[in-house]
């Protein structure tokens, strides 16, 4: 058979056996766990720094809402998402995505991926699913373990928003979780971009660095006034706007604007994932 000869599809629901294959090598990795953990501990830094600091956070210094932590303990989830998008969400993710197709090629396991009745173009997209639930779970680590934190720490009850609306504990969960779905969806074009990527080498830590310095390159330019231009195309334009959700009634429009970015950046890079990878040779 021709080295670049398409196998023959799998069976009928052999995409969804492969999914959950993939999930389970994926949160089997101590690595993944460690990232996770590494997550559900910001929460707990910055609760236990506010609790046993001598003063309350003075209003209008450190992260947005720091000073709300000491009358609700719902606010130290919500500090911990604003802390987490710059870098830690962007780490982890960048080592998850940048690890799909990478590692199981440096390991030699891709060859036999694809030698049985896989398809290119179905593993590609179980990667990248697998990509985007471990942008869900590292959201949801950071909310819950906020929530914890904030309950063992602090007291609940009703939270004040930015519109000057309050709402009952329940329903200001309701907006945390609401912020780990805005996380998810910002994160989705990173994971398409370490995806991409990781099509281009055999060593997964290059295709991680990589994915890594690109968030970070993509956030300091959007922080420079000179390239307004440029601000609305960059991946990560939207990624602070979280606070959006914390309105009365919610402001949808950056949710909104910031799904169709990421959709784009998705389709652009797995479609320049699909195009190097359709065309690498990895078969013996």
């Amino acid at each position: 058979m021709a080295r670049w000869e398409r196998t023959a599809g799998p069976p009928h629901g052999g995409g969804l056996r492969l999914f959950g294959s993939e999930l389970a090598v994926l949160f089997r990795r101590w690595r993944t766990w460690a990232l996770l953990a590494a997550l559900a501990a910001v929460p707990v830094l910055i609760g236990l720094a506010v609790r046993f600091s001598p003063g309350r956070p003075p209003s209008g210094r450190g992260p947005a809402f720091l000073d709300q932590v000491t009358n609700n303990g719902l606010f130290v989830g919500v500090v911990a998402m604003i802390v987490s998008v710059p870098l830690f969400f962007p780490l982890t993710v960048g080592v998850v995505a940048g690890d799909t197709i990478a590692g199981e090629a440096g390991l030699g396991t891709l060859r036999y991926l694809l030698v049985a009745p896989t398809g290119r173009l179905r593993l590609l997209l179980v990667k990248y699913a697998g990509a985007a639930v471990f942008c869900a779970a590292a959201a949801l680590t950071v909310v819950l373990s906020g929530a914890v934190t904030g309950l063992v720490l602090f007291p609940l009850g009703p939270a004040t928003l930015l519109s000057g609306d309050t709402v009952d504990a329940g329903a200001a969960f309701g907006r945390l979780l609401l912020m780990a779905g805005y996380v998810t969806v910002s994160l989705l074009g990173l994971s398409a971009v370490g995806l991409f990527l990781s099509t281009l080498t055999t060593v997964p830590v290059g295709a991680m660095a990589a994915t890594v310095v690109l968030a970070v390159t993509a956030q300091i330019l959007d922080s420079l006034d000179q390239l307004a231009w440029l601000h609305p195309w960059l991946f990560s334009h939207y990624w602070l706007d979280l606070g959006d959700l914390l309105r009365s009634p919610i402001s949808w429009a950056s949710f909104g604007d910031n799904a169709v970015l990421q959709l784009g950046y998705t389709v652009v890079f797995f479609g320049l994932a699909w195009a190097r990878f359709a065309s690498k040779d990895v078969l013996p």
